[in-house]
């Protein structure tokens, strides 16, 4: 009985570690394809015109992408309490919130964490596309 209670563990974790890997590399193919967009088209434009470019670039491969896709903010009961709207949901599991300006701020870290929080998704990237390098910042936030 021991053993089968251990097996079960086992799978579990094995479960949840496979789940990590799912979800980093959907990270890593998002940073890929954002770093060739910024690559290709550069700074100066709108914030839409990036964000259009990602979501395009992403469908190719058949990831699923919504574009400004409502999430709801829920209280600790679970009572709603309104919705925002996530510049990119990638897959069902990755917030994305993209930027155009010249560098990230602590309001962009937190608009993020706050979206993660209120919506109970796990992963999130904040990606400025406005500065004259790439920024890319990944966030876990796990709801207990």
């Amino acid at each position: 009985m021991a053993g089968a209670a251990g097996g079960c563990v086992l799978d579990i974790n094995g479960e949840e570690k496979t789940r990590r890997m799912e979800i980093m590399e959907l990270c890593d193919i998002v940073r890929e394809t954002s770093y060739a967009i910024h690559r290709y088209m550069r700074g100066g434009h709108l914030e839409k015109v990036y964000e259009n470019a990602l979501r395009n670039r992403l469908t190719k491969p058949g990831i699923g992408v919504r574009q400004q896709y409502p999430l709801s903010v829920v209280d600790e009961d679970g009572s709603l309490l309104g919705e925002f709207q996530a510049d990119l949901f990638v897959d069902n599991r990755l917030i994305v919130e993209l930027k155009a300006c010249k560098a990230s701020s602590d309001e962009h870290v937190a608009q993020l964490l706050g979206y993660l929080r209120a919506s109970r998704v796990e992963h999130g990237l904040l990606i400025n596309v406005g500065a004259r390098a790439l920024q890319i910042k990944k966030f876990i936030l796990t709801v207990e």
